[in-house]
């Protein structure tokens, strides 16, 4: 493997470690924010949703990061 497939590589799992973190945090978050900003209960489920598509998106690229180093 070159470096430049191993920063590549590294910077990808950074990326996909910031997001798992930033999806945990707002799926815990959510009741206080909305509680605290004062909006409805429908927005808690918009952020719900917000995470899921975080993590979902997480996990495809940690598959297609497992896949490509794999080989």
């Amino acid at each position: 493997m070159s470096d430049g497939h191993d920063e590549h590589t590294s910077k990808q799992g950074k990326q996909i470690a910031i997001v798992i973190a930033l999806a945990a945090g707002l799926s815990v978050l959510a009741p206080e924010i909305v509680a605290t900003v004062g909006l409805e209960p429908r927005h808690e489920i918009l952020f719900y949703l917000i995470s899921l598509a975080a993590f979902f998106w997480a996990l495809v690229v940690t598959w297609k990061l497992w896949q490509k180093t794999r080989k």
